[in-house]
Protein backbone atom coordinates (compact mmCIF):
# COMPACT_ATOMS: atom_id res chain seq x y z
CA UNK A 1 0.00 0.00 0.00
CA UNK A 2 1.37 3.48 -0.87
CA UNK A 3 2.31 6.07 1.90
CA UNK A 4 0.80 8.86 0.16
CA UNK A 5 -0.90 10.62 -2.88
CA UNK A 6 0.06 13.88 -4.69
CA UNK A 7 -2.80 15.54 -6.75
CA UNK A 8 -1.84 18.19 -8.80
CA UNK A 9 -4.18 21.27 -8.72
CA UNK A 10 -5.32 22.87 -12.00
CA UNK A 11 -7.31 20.87 -13.98
CA UNK A 12 -6.98 17.49 -11.55
CA UNK A 13 -8.91 18.44 -8.45
CA UNK A 14 -10.23 21.60 -10.14
CA UNK A 15 -11.01 21.49 -13.83
CA UNK A 16 -9.75 25.39 -13.93
CA UNK A 17 -7.95 24.88 -17.45
CA UNK A 18 -11.51 23.76 -19.39
CA UNK A 19 -12.19 27.62 -17.62
CA UNK A 20 -9.11 29.14 -18.61
CA UNK A 21 -8.99 28.21 -22.55
CA UNK A 22 -12.42 28.35 -22.77
CA UNK A 23 -12.41 32.42 -21.71
CA UNK A 24 -8.95 32.70 -23.61
CA UNK A 25 -10.91 31.28 -26.79
CA UNK A 26 -13.57 33.95 -25.92
CA UNK A 27 -10.92 36.93 -26.27
CA UNK A 28 -9.43 35.43 -29.87
CA UNK A 29 -12.88 34.85 -31.38
CA UNK A 30 -13.87 38.10 -30.36
CA UNK A 31 -11.42 38.98 -32.94
CA UNK A 32 -12.16 36.58 -35.26
CA UNK A 33 -9.39 34.34 -34.58
CA UNK A 34 -8.91 31.02 -32.45
CA UNK A 35 -6.10 29.97 -29.94
CA UNK A 36 -4.77 26.57 -31.28
CA UNK A 37 -4.60 23.97 -28.88
CA UNK A 38 -0.78 23.28 -29.74
CA UNK A 39 -0.09 26.78 -28.80
CA UNK A 40 -2.34 26.54 -25.46
CA UNK A 41 -0.87 23.01 -24.51
CA UNK A 42 2.70 24.65 -23.67
CA UNK A 43 0.89 26.37 -21.03
CA UNK A 44 -1.17 23.87 -19.69
CA UNK A 45 0.49 22.62 -15.98
CA UNK A 46 3.08 24.89 -16.65
CA UNK A 47 4.76 28.38 -15.16
CA UNK A 48 7.08 30.38 -16.53
CA UNK A 49 6.49 29.97 -19.63
CA UNK A 50 7.60 32.34 -22.71
CA UNK A 51 4.82 31.91 -25.29
CA UNK A 52 2.28 35.15 -24.81
CA UNK A 53 -1.28 35.30 -25.51
CA UNK A 54 -1.69 38.68 -26.53
CA UNK A 55 1.24 39.13 -28.66
CA UNK A 56 -0.02 36.19 -30.35
CA UNK A 57 -3.13 37.80 -30.81
CA UNK A 58 -1.37 40.62 -31.65
CA UNK A 59 0.16 39.33 -34.62
CA UNK A 60 -2.80 37.66 -35.94
CA UNK A 61 -4.71 40.48 -35.92
CA UNK A 62 -1.70 42.71 -37.42
CA UNK A 63 -2.48 45.79 -34.33
CA UNK A 64 -1.79 46.47 -31.14
CA UNK A 65 -4.37 45.54 -28.76
CA UNK A 66 -5.08 47.44 -25.03
CA UNK A 67 -3.37 44.14 -22.92
CA UNK A 68 -4.00 45.37 -19.66
CA UNK A 69 -8.07 46.02 -20.32
CA UNK A 70 -8.44 42.89 -22.20
CA UNK A 71 -6.28 40.50 -19.19
CA UNK A 72 -8.46 42.08 -16.65
CA UNK A 73 -11.54 41.73 -18.42
CA UNK A 74 -10.51 37.44 -19.33
CA UNK A 75 -9.62 37.33 -15.28
CA UNK A 76 -13.20 38.18 -14.51
CA UNK A 77 -14.61 36.26 -16.44
CA UNK A 78 -12.21 33.17 -15.36
CA UNK A 79 -12.73 34.44 -11.63
CA UNK A 80 -16.63 33.79 -12.50
CA UNK A 81 -16.45 30.22 -13.71
CA UNK A 82 -14.02 29.09 -12.02
CA UNK A 83 -15.77 30.29 -8.31
CA UNK A 84 -18.97 28.15 -9.46
CA UNK A 85 -17.07 25.02 -9.85
CA UNK A 86 -17.13 21.89 -7.71
CA UNK A 87 -14.09 19.12 -7.46
CA UNK A 88 -14.04 16.93 -10.49
CA UNK A 89 -15.72 13.42 -10.37
CA UNK A 90 -13.98 10.94 -7.50
CA UNK A 91 -12.14 13.08 -5.58
CA UNK A 92 -13.73 13.64 -2.72
CA UNK A 93 -14.50 10.04 -2.12
CA UNK A 94 -10.72 9.38 -3.05
CA UNK A 95 -9.38 12.14 -0.35
CA UNK A 96 -12.28 10.77 2.30
CA UNK A 97 -10.61 7.60 2.02
CA UNK A 98 -7.07 8.25 1.58
CA UNK A 99 -8.08 10.10 4.59
CA UNK A 100 -9.40 7.00 6.76
CA UNK A 101 -6.46 5.12 5.85
CA UNK A 102 -4.21 7.47 7.30
CA UNK A 103 -1.96 8.25 3.81
CA UNK A 104 -0.31 11.50 3.31
CA UNK A 105 -2.21 14.05 1.17
CA UNK A 106 -0.06 17.01 -1.08
CA UNK A 107 -0.47 19.14 -4.02
CA UNK A 108 2.43 19.84 -6.61
CA UNK A 109 1.60 22.62 -8.60
CA UNK A 110 2.79 25.24 -10.65
CA UNK A 111 0.56 27.81 -9.72
CA UNK A 112 0.57 30.28 -7.13
CA UNK A 113 0.02 29.30 -3.33
CA UNK A 114 -2.61 31.95 -2.53
CA UNK A 115 -4.68 30.61 -5.29
CA UNK A 116 -4.72 26.86 -4.63
CA UNK A 117 -5.28 27.67 -0.62
CA UNK A 118 -8.37 30.27 -1.85
CA UNK A 119 -10.33 27.20 -3.80
CA UNK A 120 -9.29 24.43 -1.36
CA UNK A 121 -10.99 26.69 1.88
CA UNK A 122 -13.50 27.42 -0.70
CA UNK A 123 -13.98 23.50 -1.27
CA UNK A 124 -13.83 22.46 1.92
CA UNK A 125 -10.22 20.60 1.54
CA UNK A 126 -7.82 23.07 2.76
CA UNK A 127 -7.32 21.05 5.90
CA UNK A 128 -7.03 17.76 4.35
CA UNK A 129 -3.93 18.66 2.38
CA UNK A 130 -0.73 18.71 4.69
CA UNK A 131 1.54 19.81 2.01
CA UNK A 132 0.80 22.03 -0.99
CA UNK A 133 4.28 22.64 -2.86
CA UNK A 134 3.48 25.13 -4.97
CA UNK A 135 5.34 27.49 -7.61
CA UNK A 136 6.00 30.04 -4.70
CA UNK A 137 8.29 27.62 -2.94
CA UNK A 138 10.33 26.31 -6.21
CA UNK A 139 10.34 29.06 -8.53
CA UNK A 140 10.10 26.21 -11.23
CA UNK A 141 6.83 25.00 -13.10
CA UNK A 142 6.21 21.92 -14.91
CA UNK A 143 7.40 19.53 -16.88
CA UNK A 144 10.54 20.33 -13.90
CA UNK A 145 10.04 17.93 -11.19
CA UNK A 146 10.75 20.49 -8.16
CA UNK A 147 7.03 20.59 -7.30
CA UNK A 148 7.17 16.89 -6.62
CA UNK A 149 10.64 16.73 -5.27
CA UNK A 150 9.25 19.22 -2.20
CA UNK A 151 5.91 17.46 -2.05
CA UNK A 152 7.88 14.10 -1.84
CA UNK A 153 10.25 15.58 1.26
CA UNK A 154 7.56 17.30 3.17
CA UNK A 155 5.52 14.56 2.88
CA UNK A 156 8.47 12.44 4.31
CA UNK A 157 8.01 9.63 1.70
CA UNK A 158 9.85 8.25 -0.71
CA UNK A 159 8.86 8.88 -4.53
CA UNK A 160 7.86 4.78 -4.94
CA UNK A 161 5.92 5.49 -1.49
CA UNK A 162 3.49 7.59 -3.24
CA UNK A 163 1.46 8.32 -6.27
CA UNK A 164 0.38 10.93 -8.29
CA UNK A 165 -2.83 12.22 -9.84
CA UNK A 166 -2.36 14.63 -13.12
CA UNK A 167 -3.94 15.71 -16.24
CA UNK A 168 -1.45 17.49 -18.59
CA UNK A 169 1.43 15.99 -20.47
CA UNK A 170 3.42 18.61 -18.08
CA UNK A 171 2.34 17.53 -15.56
CA UNK A 172 3.17 13.83 -16.47
CA UNK A 173 6.66 14.85 -17.25
CA UNK A 174 7.04 16.26 -14.06
CA UNK A 175 5.52 13.20 -11.77
CA UNK A 176 7.70 10.88 -14.03
CA UNK A 177 10.60 12.89 -14.14
CA UNK A 178 10.47 12.35 -10.12
CA UNK A 179 10.29 8.83 -9.80
CA UNK A 180 6.67 8.95 -8.91
CA UNK A 181 4.20 6.76 -9.96
CA UNK A 182 1.33 8.36 -12.33
CA UNK A 183 -2.17 8.38 -13.46
CA UNK A 184 -3.80 11.43 -15.56
CA UNK A 185 -7.11 11.90 -15.81
CA UNK A 186 -7.69 14.59 -18.55
CA UNK A 187 -10.26 16.98 -18.67
CA UNK A 188 -12.21 17.93 -21.35
CA UNK A 189 -9.01 20.20 -22.92
CA UNK A 190 -6.22 17.70 -22.06
CA UNK A 191 -7.68 14.92 -23.43
CA UNK A 192 -7.54 16.24 -26.93
CA UNK A 193 -3.33 16.71 -26.08
CA UNK A 194 -0.61 14.43 -27.20
CA UNK A 195 0.97 12.71 -23.74
CA UNK A 196 4.44 11.39 -23.34
CA UNK A 197 4.61 7.16 -24.62
CA UNK A 198 3.93 5.13 -21.77
CA UNK A 199 1.40 7.25 -20.14
CA UNK A 200 -1.09 5.83 -17.70
CA UNK A 201 -4.78 7.18 -18.50
CA UNK A 202 -8.08 6.84 -17.10
CA UNK A 203 -11.32 9.04 -18.04
CA UNK A 204 -12.48 9.94 -14.29
CA UNK A 205 -11.76 9.02 -10.70
CA UNK A 206 -15.50 8.39 -10.58
CA UNK A 207 -15.36 5.29 -8.18
CA UNK A 208 -11.49 4.92 -8.08
CA UNK A 209 -10.49 3.44 -4.91
CA UNK A 210 -7.29 3.49 -3.46
CA UNK A 211 -6.64 -0.16 -4.51
CA UNK A 212 -7.76 0.50 -8.16
CA UNK A 213 -5.57 3.85 -8.19
CA UNK A 214 -2.62 2.24 -7.63
CA UNK A 215 -3.35 -1.10 -10.09
CA UNK A 216 -3.95 2.07 -12.58
CA UNK A 217 -0.91 3.74 -11.91
CA UNK A 218 1.04 0.54 -12.52
CA UNK A 219 2.02 -0.51 -8.61
CA UNK A 220 2.23 -3.57 -7.77
CA UNK A 221 2.26 -4.54 -4.31
CA UNK A 222 4.41 -6.97 -2.29
CA UNK A 223 1.68 -9.51 -2.62
CA UNK A 224 1.55 -9.63 -5.93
Amino acid sequence: MIKAIVFDFDGTILDTESAEYETWQEVYRRFGQELPLKQWSEIVGSAGHTFDLLSYLEQLVGRTLPREEMRAERRRRDDAIVDSLPPRDGILELVREAKGRKLGLGIATSSPRAWVVRHLRRLGLLEDFGVIASYDETGRGKPDPASYQRALRLLGVEAGEAVAVEDSPNGALAAHAAGVPCLVVPNSVTARMAFPEGTRLWPSLAGVGLAELERLAGITSAAD
